[in-house]
C-alpha cells in the first residue's frame, strides 16, 4: 500500500489518481479528505501533518509514503515523528515533495532553511528516500480564476519576468515513478516546465484556452505585497516577490529531470490552461 499525504492538493490529488490507475492500493490522507474526493477503490483517511498520531491509522501496513513538506506558510512541525510512525507502520520508501528554494534561497527562513531541515530529517530516517524539488506551479494561476470569470482581467506583478513553472501532474507522475519503481533511491529531482513563461504570456495562454480576450494589468510590487499579506506571512510574501521579480539563474534554469524520469518532455503552461479552462470560464 502507498500512503499519499496532501491528497486533496494539486499534486496529491493527481498522484492518487495515477497510482490508483496503475493498480496500486492507495490510502489518501489530508485534513478534510472524504470518499467523495478519491477514486472508489482508494481508502480515504483524515489526518493532519502537524499531528503524527493522526497519521498512524493510515500508515499501518504501508510500504511507501508520499510526504509533503507543508509549504513555506505551513511547514511540518514534527517530520521525525511522522517518519518514525511511518517506519513503525512498515514503510520502507519515502518520496518527499520539497522545494527548489533549498538550493536557490538557502538563507531564506521561509523557503530554504525550513525545507532543508525537513529534507535532512528524511535523509537521516533510515528509509529509502527520493527528494522532489519543484519550482513554481502552473496551477498558481488558479488564483486568477475568479477575476478572469468575473471581469476577464488578471492583475499581477513583474509582467515580463519569466519562470519555468511546472505542471503538478508532471510532479505527480515523477512521484509515482519514485514510489513504484526501483532506481530512484537517493535521487534529487529538480522539476520545472519546458520553458520560462511570463505572467503576460500565461494570461495570453489562458485567453486562448477559454476563447475570449483577457486583459493583463501589471501591479507594482507594493500592490502585490499588500494583496499577498492577506493570506501569507510577511517573510513568505517578501521572498515570493523576490523570486517572481528577480529570480536567480538557478530559478530560471530549465531542468531535464521530468524528461529523464518520464521519458517525455514536461507539459507547458498552455497545455495546463487548456486542461483547466473550465475553471476560468
Amino acid at each position: 500500500m502507498i500512503v499519499v499525504t496532501g491528497a486533496t492538493g494539486n499534486v496529491g490529488r493527481e498522484l492518487v489518481r495515477v497510482l490508483s490507475a496503475a493498480g496500486e492500493r492507495v490510502t489518501a490522507t489530508s485534513r478534510g479528505v472524504s470518499e467523495r474526493d478519491v477514486p472508489k477503490e482508494v481508502r480515504a483517511v483524515r489526518a493532519d501533518l502537524t499531528d503524527a498520531g493522526s497519521l498512524r491509522p493510515a500508515l499501518d501496513g504501508a510500504r511507501a509514503l508520499f510526504l509533503q513538506n507543508g509549504g513555506a506558510s505551513a511547514p511540518l512541525i514534527s517530520p521525525r515523528d511522522i517518519l518514525d510512525a511511518a517506519k513503525a507502520g512498515g514503510v520502507e520508501r519515502v518520496v518527499l515533495l520539497s522545494s527548489q528554494g533549498v538550493v536557490t534561497r538557502p538563507e531564506s527562513a521561509s523557503h530554504g532553511r525550513l525545507a532543508r531541515g525537513i529534507e535532512d530529517t528524511v535523509r537521516d530516517s533510515g528509509l529509502d528516500w527520493t527528494l522532489l524539488r519543484p519550482g513554481g506551479f502552473h496551477s498558481n494561476a488558479f488564483a486568477w480564476a475568479e477575476p478572469v470569470r468575473a471581469h476577464r482581467t488578471v492583475s499581477a506583478p513583474f509582467g515580463d519576468v519569466g519562470l519555468p513553472t511546472v505542471d503538478p501532474a508532471d510532479i505527480a507522475e515523477v512521484g509515482a515513478a519514485a514510489l513504484r519503481e526501483d532506481g530512484h533511491t537517493g535521487r534529487i529531482y529538480e522539476l520545472t516546465g519546458p520553458a520560462a513563461t511570463t505572467p503576460r504570456q500565461r494570461v495570453r495562454a489562458l485567453a486562448d484556452a477559454i476563447g475570449e480576450p483577457v486583459r493583463f494589468v501589471e501591479q507594482t510590487r507594493k500592490e502585490a505585497r499588500e494583496q499577498m499579506l492577506a493570506f501569507l506571512p510577511e517573510p513568505v510574501a517578501d521572498t515570493t516577490l523576490d523570486i517572481l521579480g528577480d529570480p536567480t539563474p538557478r530559478e530560471r534554469r530549465i531542468s531535464p529531470d521530468v524528461e529523464r524520469v518520464l521519458g517525455r518532455a514536461p507539459r507547458d503552461f498552455a497545455q495546463w490552461a487548456r486542461r483547466n479552462a473550465a475553471a476560468f470560464r
